[in-house]
């Protein structure tokens, strides 16, 4: 079991650099393109590597649209979402879009409450505030500009994310996740192609190389993403995601010779504070959750029950809940 999450760790870790290394070539192309036709490249780049495996396998039938509606709203919020990270990475350093891009996990768990009827104590509503104040504490506000463009694409990039993840909750329910997928990068893609259309630069032939990296990384780390979680529980390796800034900082240092600020260390560090607060929480909840629910099992049957609400199966669910 320890041998399992301890490679269930390493392979996260190297799931992130690899996002990480994805998003240096947004940055990248970002400086030759608008946001807009960087958000086109991305998805068209990685949707071969996605049809794929379904090509092969002669899996179709899992790409069926049983909520039209919803898979719209999921594509109308990839768009704002990229389109905003590519804005944000093309004005900041990685580590600075990161930085407050980070705080999408705080903003799901607020957003929870009044759109899923969700649950939060007071001690998750202290940990998103704490975490909201950090990423004010990065929007750097002053009497003569409240934020500067960048900050608030990333913020924006990060509300967008996090509606989008709250879509998938409810997309999962009756659709497949191949489906959920797939059509949301399909829709993304062509909503940012008609909004790039008019202003479309031509790919230069020297960056198609950059295009081919998009697609290879960004398939890369998704098989690495998934292999993690099939590894070990989602609470065991999600908190490691937000190595992603230390990441960004190296490839900052190495690539632009930059280093974050102070003021967005601190606040950095107040955001990833909140959410692995917020991990532990929920982790120690289900885990009580699931004690409570063995205790009156036991008492009724007299004997061990195979079915308590574990930490395990509560990461299954996240897991088919995860885009």
């Amino acid at each position: 079991m320890r041998e399992a999450r301890l490679r269930a760790i390493a392979l996260m870790i190297a799931a992130v650099a690899v996002f990480s290394g994805m998003d240096a070539l947004l940055k990248l192309l970002s400086a030759h393109y608008p946001p807009m036709e960087v958000t086109v490249l991305r998805g068209a780049a990685s949707l071969p590597f996605m049809l794929l495996p379904l090509l092969v396998t002669g899996r179709w039938r899992e790409l069926r649209m049983r909520r039209f509606p919803m898979h719209l709203l999921r594509g109308l919020l990839g768009v704002v979402s990229l389109g905003g990270f590519v804005y944000a990475v093309r004005v900041l350093s990685l580590a600075n879009a990161y930085a407050v891009f980070l705080s999408a996990p705080l903003i799901v768990t607020a957003l929870s409450v009044p759109l899923l009827k969700e649950r939060a104590d007071a001690r998750n509503w202290g940990a998103i505030l704490l975490g909201l104040a950090g990423v004010l504490t990065m929007l750097r506000p002053s009497a003569s500009a409240l934020v500067t463009w960048g900050a608030l694409a990333a913020l924006v990039a990060a509300v967008a994310y996090a509606l989008s993840i709250i879509a998938v909750r409810v997309l999962t329910r009756s659709d497949s996740t191949a489906s959920v997928v797939v059509w949301t990068v399909g829709l993304m893609t062509a909503f940012a192609a008609v909004i790039a259309a008019p202003g479309w630069v031509p790919l230069e032939l020297v960056h198609w190389r950059w295009l081919l990296g998009l697609g290879g990384l960004g398939a890369l780390g998704s098989y690495l993403l998934t292999a993690a979680f099939r590894s070990a529980p989602a609470s065991v390796v999600a908190p490691f995601e937000y190595t992603s800034l230390l990441w960004g900082i190296a490839i900052d240092r190495v690539v632009w010779h930059v280093l974050p600020s102070m003021r967005v260390c601190l606040g950095g560090g107040l955001v990833i504070a909140s959410g692995l607060y917020l991990i532990w929480h929920e982790r120690t909840r289900a885990g009580t959750v699931s004690s409570q629910q063995s205790w009156k099992w036991r008492a009724r049957q007299g004997r061990m029950s195979p079915r308590s609400s574990t930490v395990e199966d509560v990461a299954r669910k996240q897991e088919e809940d995860s885009p």
